[in-house]
């Protein structure tokens, strides 16, 4: 009876969890089609200006949206803040950081190398696409990265979802299904082949599992939201550099 029970809680938590992720992209969605046109009928061009476009998703869905969710359930399900496990951080939690930034890179270009080595070209994701059009766009994108971009997902996904996984599932489990859950979100905002978005997301999955065990090992969401926002960040200056042929 109990492992039964055990077995229902564990559905459930799943199913919440999977639902509070579309949550704040069908949420986010909204409010950056509501806003972009409510300025466009305003007199203030958006879609001409893809700068404009990132602004504006970035603030509205990774701050707005995820961070509205991500508070709203822990108000509805009565859990304080401290579920979050987020503090000041130390010169450990920085080692974390640099660690774990260090760690996402050497992945990050591995799996470049091996996509290369067996003729696959990866998905691109809408953001770089949007952004090559105007390559400025990818300089707005690195503080972004730092500021909400990181934050707010890590805040979602790593201290909201993985947080409650991990009062039903052990540990371990806990990480593969928040990142399972975060790797395929991404699949709306892919744009390429069958294999390239599979590699894309598989990618994505293996760097979650990063972020997630970074999180559970240093006890502070704000590793994890560093690591994320320092890796992204770099990923657009280097983008920013190639579009403007610096490098």
């Amino acid at each position: 009876m109990t492992t039964t029970r055990s077995k229902v809680t564990g559905i459930r938590t799943l199913l919440v969890s999977a639902g509070l992720a579309i949550g704040g992209l069908v949420a986010g969605t909204v409010l950056v089609s509501v806003a972009i046109l409510g300025l466009e009928w305003a007199g203030v061009s958006v879609f001409d200006h893809p700068a404009r476009q990132l602004f504006l998703s970035t603030v509205l869905l990774q701050g707005v949206a995820f961070g509205s969710i991500a508070l709203g359930y822990l108000a509805l399900s009565d859990r304080e803040l401290s579920f979050l496990r987020v503090r000041v951080p130390t010169l450990r939690d920085l080692g974390w950081i640099v660690g774990g930034f260090v760690v996402l890179f050497g992945l990050l270009i591995a799996m470049s190398q091996l996509l290369q080595a067996i003729g696959i070209e990866p998905a691109q994701n809408e953001v770089v696409r949007t952004a090559s059009q105007e390559p400025i766009a990818f300089l707005l994108l690195v503080p972004l990265s730092i500021l909400l971009v990181g934050p707010g997902e890590e805040l979602l996904y790593r201290g909201v979802i993985q947080g409650s996984l991990n009062e039903s599932f052990h540990v371990v489990r806990a990480i593969v299904l928040a990142s399972a859950i975060f790797a395929s979100i991404h699949v709306f905002s892919l744009i390429g082949s069958g294999a390239g978005v599979a590699a894309y997301i598989g990618f994505v999955f293996v760097l979650a599992t990063v972020l997630g065990g970074a999180y559970v090992l240093s006890g502070n969401l704000f590793v994890p939201a560093m690591i994320h926002g320092l890796y992204n960040a770099a990923q657009f200056g280097l983008a920013y550099l190639q579009a403007t042929a610096a490098v």
